[in-house]
């Protein structure tokens, strides 16, 4: 299926998503597109070294509405089945979700439904909580709050600091979203609800 990332900064999930292609992990993921809204992303380098078409939609000289109208406008065009927010840091307008209702994936650094939102890390550590990780979810209307895919769980240090923690979980963040991505690909997730059960072969 042709995938399109959206990401906003460093892509290192996108990278990871790159890599897992080139391995041959993500068999039903075609990566032909990333869209960035800001220019200084170095996603775009990544993009480039790959080879993998790019477009620059800014975002602070549009409505939210514009700018979701100018991303689907080039989806479209483009032919994309799935969309995969990798470290884009945008809410997307109902609009949008609609027309990719059950095919946006987000990688999100906390086992939601705790911690939504841009702030995981630093909420998880004043908390207190002793296990964090990051979760694989569809995306609906809300914040971090649609039907679950996969999860992987990271035990705190004590003294643990955000940089720490970011660190333990992004690796996760890199294992699991291809996993989602190749599921969703290729039609074995099915969705009732919250609920998503993944189809056996």
């Amino acid at each position: 299926m042709k995938v399109g990332v959206m990401a906003s900064g460093r892509g290192s999930n996108f990278q990871a998503l790159i890599d897992a292609a080139e391995k041959g992990e993500i068999p039903d993921a075609d990566l032909i597109h990333l869209i960035v809204n800001k220019k200084d992303a170095y996603a775009i380098e990544r993009a480039k070294k790959h080879e993998i078409d790019y477009t620059l939609i800014t975002s602070h000289d549009k409505t939210r509405r514009e700018f979701d109208q100018s991303v689907l406008k080039l989806l479209k065009e483009l032919d994309i089945e799935i969309v995969v927010l990798a470290g884009f840091m945008r809410i997307l307008t109902p609009e949008f979700i609609d027309a990719y209702r059950n095919r946006i994936l987000n990688i999100h650094p906390s086992l939601l439904p705790s911690f939504p939102g841009a702030h995981a890390h630093r909420d998880a550590i004043k908390y207190g909580v002793k296990v964090s990780g990051c979760t694989a979810h569809l995306v609906d209307e809300g914040i971090d709050s649609g039907p679950i895919i996969m999860q992987t769980s990271v035990t705190l240090s004590d003294g643990e600091t955000e940089e720490g923690l970011a660190d333990k979980i992004l690796k996760y963040e890199h294992q699991i979203l291809p996993k989602a991505l190749q599921l969703l690909c290729s039609g074995k997730i099915g969705v009732n609800g919250r609920y998503i059960k993944i189809k056996s072969d």
